[in-house]
């Protein structure tokens, strides 16, 4: 499976949200990334941008954006809390800064993730 570049605007996008945002870029999968306390919650796979969503506020935006889908990097396997934000959601500047927010309260709500020690062969 050969996955594509993200384009230059949607980087530019996303780099523009993150900047009032108190966390770290790493990349993931190839592409920019964010972390608070070691925990993901959002960047970007391919032409997607995605971020990690509490239950609530994924209830909450289908019912404005029913285009709202779990983050897939692999088909079949679908990463839990993460959605892919549609860009009718990602281009409202009024909306967007809110759901930004309330993605950066759920995850620094949680435990900060530590590293799994290594499996012995």
């Amino acid at each position: 499976m050969k996955w594509t570049k993200a384009p230059e605007e949607l980087k530019a996008r996303i780099e523009g949200l993150m900047q009032s945002v108190d966390c770290q870029k790493k990349p993931m999968f190839g592409y920019p990334a964010y972390f608070i306390n070691k925990n993901m919650f959002a960047g970007l796979f391919q032409d997607k941008l995605f971020l990690r969503l509490s239950p609530a506020q994924v209830v909450s935006l289908s019912k404005s954006f029913p285009a709202i889908a779990n983050l897939e990097p692999i088909p079949g396997r679908p990463m839990k809390n993460y959605y892919v934000i549609p860009e009718k959601l990602y281009t409202d500047a009024r909306e967007i800064p809110k759901v930004v927010q309330g993605a950066v309260i759920f995850c620094a709500s949680l435990p900060v993730k530590t590293k799994k020690p290594r499996k012995k062969s």
